[in-house]
């Protein structure tokens, strides 16, 4: 089950999912909010937290999930995943291509820089759901490219890999701000990679 955290927020943050089932974990923590009640009020613990990538609207709640659910038998706590491991806040990196288990579906990881460099999408075939960051959102719209990092050219690579690489029968697509998209999603990224161009 997947359920967007951060639905009802009204404080400027990313999405935060939860994405409960055999390994339950938070994707992006989001910030400016209390999450750690939301997750608690659903689910008695978290297995990771999987960051999309590092903007702080992102990461902003991380050290607070962190320490909220620090209660693993050695006082490891919950590992933090993410493609850049080389960061403090990031336990294991994922390399792209990897494969991850959310829930109860395993997600290859697709490193799409340009929006951010560290930037990852997550793509299910079986459950066909797409976690897709802030590349692209709902109407095609797409990740911004003009803060430190972001490029133009190559956002657009990453939305036409993302776009090759998903079926054409993506069920849902959960994006990092907005509304997750239900509704023919896959014409949603057709859109993002055509507006991408012309802006």
């Amino acid at each position: 089950m997947i359920s967007n955290l951060a639905a009802d927020t009204q404080a400027f943050t990313s999405n935060a999912f939860l994405v409960s089932g055999d390994r339950t974990v938070l994707v992006d923590t989001g910030s400016n909010f209390d999450v750690v009640s939301k997750v608690r009020e659903r689910v008695d613990g978290l297995d990771a937290v999987v960051l999309t990538h590092t903007h702080p609207d992102h990461i902003g709640n991380l050290s607070e999930v962190v320490a909220a659910f620090d209660d693993g038998p050695d006082g490891d706590g919950i590992e933090v995943w993410g493609y850049d491991g080389s960061r403090d806040d990031v336990d294991r990196a994922i390399a792209d291509e990897e494969t991850v288990r959310l829930g109860d579906d395993e997600y290859v990881a697709l490193h799409t820089p340009g929006h951010k460099d560290d930037h990852l999408c997550f793509y299910s075939p079986d459950a066909d759901v797409l976690f897709a960051g802030d590349l692209v959102f709902q109407n095609g719209s797409f990740g911004r490219t003009d803060l430190e990092e972001g490029d133009r050219e190559t956002l657009i690579e990453s939305i036409d890999r993302v776009a090759d690489r998903v079926n054409g029968t993506l069920r849902e697509m959960h994006t990092g701000h907005g509304p997750s998209v239900s509704n023919d999603p896959y014409s949603h990224i057709e859109l993002a990679a055509k507006m991408a161009r012309q802006a």
